[in-house]
């Protein structure tokens, strides 16, 4: 499988979000995982990431707020994909 094979779907991010969502997309290899798949994500590396992510000290307790509030939606989207194999 290559990236040709994987359908283009663009999605569009509002400015106001961009910090949140780039933070999130570089967190895509921090979820913890259980016997029943994915569990949350790994705070104890968020920290880090939000200040390689460039993202000001002022704003990330509103970016730790957004990424819990993407990180719940992505839990149910996970559960429901697997609740339907």
């Amino acid at each position: 499988m290559s990236r040709k094979d994987v359908p283009v779907e663009e999605v569009g991010v509002w400015p106001d979000n961009w910090s949140a969502f780039t933070v999130f997309e570089a967190m895509a290899t921090q979820w913890r995982v259980g016997a029943c798949g994915a569990t949350g994500l790994d705070y104890g590396v968020l920290p880090s990431v939000i200040r390689m992510c460039g993202v000001p000290a002022g704003d990330r307790q509103g970016i730790f707020h957004d990424i819990r509030q993407m990180e719940a939606e992505a839990l149910q989207v996970m559960a429901e994909q697997r609740d339907n194999k």
